[in-house]
């Protein structure tokens, strides 16, 4: 008898009790939560297992499209069309300069992580566009290629890159704009803003289309793909515009009062003392406001430029492939959630970094 009550007393294993004990508080602290706990498992139950077997394990990979047997994913026409997913109409034989640019963007980032020498960091700002866009488009010496030749997820992401970084000093004057005391300055700021903000994306990727080239002179080409990042551009703009806003508005007076007292200038003031806090303090909504613009980069297939996701409407059509829209849908999907994903975890890692309000 004492030897069971010895046992019966014995604390766990600490790693079992610490288990256990996070298992009773996060999903069964209470009689809702336990019901909400079963309920979950077993929508996972019904829902996981069926889906990994029609996307890995009945999924056909390889053969050709005669060869399909399996009830489960035709991935063989995502590696058939995958090209065209990618790089759209891209030579094939110049592959490999987008495909730099993807190693240089990486090596930016890294760089650009680790070196802290503002200049540096200002260098790289400036020269890693230009030279990504020589790399793109062609000239000094490289085969030129148009941008009606650009598509897939190479436009998306030119697209949406060229929209965050453009609009992203727009939207910081618009916001000083709308903050400042002299009427003109505000009143311009205030109408850009409300006007771009009560119209939808795609009336303005139509105004930049048809209406822009109106104010060019009789006879002169102007690029499609530049009306729809000039438009893109402007209405993102106005949103980083006001999600700053409310960043300038959260800091506190005394930190301007300060900035009075150190004999700091307005430009001074705004760029070492007010912005950096406001623009910390606007991270999460400013990256909402990217992922957004990211997702939206869909719509200029409505000027005809072939994103990633125009790209499934159009090798459904053609006729050796037809029936397959739910894998490229289920493909395209997936891209983006990794995309999103990855610039709301880096996102993340940025505003731990600057977070300065330790406990």
């Amino acid at each position: 008898m004492a030897i069971y009550e010895k046992l019966e007393t014995r604390p766990a294993p600490e790693g079992t009790k610490g288990f256990s004990v996070w298992i009773r508080e996060n999903l069964f602290s209470s009689v809702i939560s336990s019901i909400l706990t079963i309920i979950s498992f077993y929508l996972i139950f019904k829902i996981v297992p069926p889906l990994l077997d029609w996307m890995i394990f009945d999924a056909t990979w390889s053969g050709t499209k005669e060869e399909i047997t399996g009830e489960g994913a035709r991935w063989i026409f995502i590696i058939e069309k995958f090209n065209l997913f990618m790089y759209g109409f891209y030579p094939e034989e110049l592959y490999w300069r987008p495909n730099l640019i993807l190693v240089l963007f990486i090596a930016s980032i890294v760089a650009f992580r680790k070196i802290m020498h503002t200049k540096v960091r200002i260098a790289i700002l400036f020269i890693f566009p230009i030279v990504a866009f020589i790399l793109l488009h062609g000239g000094l010496g490289l085969e030129v290629v148009p941008t009606s030749q650009w598509g897939g997820l190479l436009l998306t992401i030119v697209v949406a890159s060229v929209g965050i970084i453009a609009s992203f000093p727009i939207g910081i004057m618009f916001a000083l704009g709308r903050q400042s005391n002299m009427p003109i300055i505000k009143t311009i700021s205030v109408l850009y803003i409300e006007f771009i903000r009560g119209v939808p994306l795609i009336t303005l990727l139509f105004l930049a289309s048809v209406i822009l080239p109106l104010f060019f002179p009789e006879g002169m080409d102007f690029d499609k793909l530049l009306r729809a990042l000039i438009g893109i551009t402007l209405f993102q703009a106005a949103y980083i515009a006001e999600v700053i806003r409310g960043g300038l508005q959260a800091i506190p007076k005394g930190q301007y009062e300060a900035a009075d007292a150190m004999g700091l200038n307005y430009w001074q003031s705004m760029g070492l003392i007010i912005l950096p806090q406001a623009l910390k303090i606007s991270i999460p909504n400013l990256v909402g406001s990217f992922i957004s613009l990211f997702k939206d980069t869909t719509l200029i297939l409505i000027i005809g430029l072939f994103d990633v996701l125009a790209m499934v409407t159009l090798t459904n059509n053609d006729t050796s492939w037809l029936g397959f829209e739910t894998e490229g849908y289920v493909f395209v999907t997936m891209i983006y959630w990794v995309i999103c994903f990855s610039m709301s975890r880096y996102a993340k890692s940025i505003e731990d970094k600057f977070n300065t309000n330790h406990k």
